[in-house]
C-alpha cells in the first residue's frame, strides 16, 4: 500500500489537526462543492449542515459544476443539490478529525476547518457489454478527501 501525503502546506502539529479518507467511491464534483461549503465552519456546525443535507433540509450550493442544475429554495441559493452519499462520507471524516483533536488535547469548541481539499484518485476502468458485440467504457473515478482544522 502506498503512502499518501497531505496537500495542506505549513502544517504545525501544535496548532493544526488533520484527517483524510482515500479512494472513496463518491463523486469528485459533489465532494468539491461540499468541501467549499464546509470550509471555515466549526466541526459542529459543519456536521449539522451535512446532516441537514442528508435529510434534504439544506442544499449544497453548486458554484463550478452547475450546468443544468436547478435552483433551490435556500436563502441566497442559486443552483444546488443534496449530495447525500458524499455528505455521509464527509461526516465520517469530520468524526475522525474530532477524534484526532481530542487525542491531541485540543478544545473542540474552538476548532475551525481551515482547509478542505478534494482530489481525483484512481480510475477503475471497466466495460459494459452492448448490442452487436460492442462494449462501452465504464470508468469510475475514486476520490481523496482531506480536512485540516485549526484551534482559534
Amino acid at each position: 500500500m502506498s503512502r499518501f501525503d497531505y496537500a495542506f502546506q505549513n502544517y504545525d502539529a501544535t496548532r493544526h489537526v488533520r484527517s483524510s479518507v482515500r479512494e472513496k467511491d463518491i463523486s469528485h464534483k459533489h465532494a468539491r462543492e461540499v468541501a467549499v461549503a464546509i470550509k471555515g465552519l466549526s466541526i459542529e456546525r459543519a456536521r449539522d449542515y451535512l446532516l441537514a443535507v442528508i435529510n434534504k433540509q439544506r442544499a449544497i450550493a453548486f458554484g463550478r459544476y452547475k450546468n443544468q442544475v436547478g435552483h433551490r429554495a435556500d436563502p441566497g441559493m442559486m443552483s444546488g443539490r443534496y449530495p447525500q452519499k458524499t455528505a455521509k462520507e464527509f461526516i465520517k471524516v469530520l468524526d475522525n478529525l474530532e477524534s484526532n483533536a481530542e487525542y491531541k488535547g485540543m478544545d473542540l469548541d474552538r476548532l475551525k476547518i481551515v482547509n478542505a481539499t478534494v482530489h481525483k484518485g484512481v480510475i477503475v476502468k471497466r466495460f459494459t457489454p452492448r448490442a452487436m458485440g460492442r462494449a462501452t467504457a465504464k470508468n469510475n473515478v475514486l476520490t481523496h478527501v482531506e480536512l485540516v482544522a485549526q484551534e482559534i
